[in-house]
């Protein structure tokens, strides 16, 4: 199976358009089979009031680049839900670019695992975690072109 560029792009617009991301800013800018990238430019909102990233800014993105990591495997029909969320905060940082990358170690039927590593925009990794994903047939994501080319 070959994903659908149209149904990526679709996807990309729905997450871009969906009501949490738009607040805080964050952005599907790739995605394939296991793979995904997030991005997210820092502003004041972003901020705790040590002047720092939020903690939760960093759990969002890297639940949501497991969630998108695991994502393209599914049958078309399918949805996903993150079954646990484990992370650790490695560096803080206080302004700029931030990159989330997500990566599918084990895709299954019922249960995927997943990973997402969090960088500065000097490349540096700020922040790693680990997500079991469950699939849940029948409640797919509706967009108006299919997920997959035919061969």
């Amino acid at each position: 199976m070959t994903p659908n560029p149209a149904y990526i792009q679709a996807l990309k617009d729905s997450v871009r358009t969906a009501s949490y991301p738009h607040l805080i800013g964050m952005t599907l800018t790739a995605m394939d089979f296991d793979s995904c990238r997030i991005e997210l430019e820092l502003g004041e909102r972003h901020m705790q009031p040590f002047g720092i990233v939020h903690g939760g800014v960093l759990a969002t993105l890297i639940d949501t680049a497991t969630f998108w990591a695991g994502f393209m495997r599914l049958p078309e029909d399918a949805g996903l839900v993150n079954v646990d969320l484990k992370l650790n905060y490695l560096k803080t940082v206080t302004r700029g670019h931030l990159r989330a990358e997500g990566r599918c170690l084990r895709a299954g039927r019922q249960i995927s695992y997943t990973e997402a590593s969090v960088f500065d925009e000097a490349g540096e990794l700020i922040a790693h975690g680990t997500s079991t994903l469950m699939a849940l047939p029948g409640k797919g994501l509706k967009v108006d072109v299919a997920k997959f080319l035919q061969a």
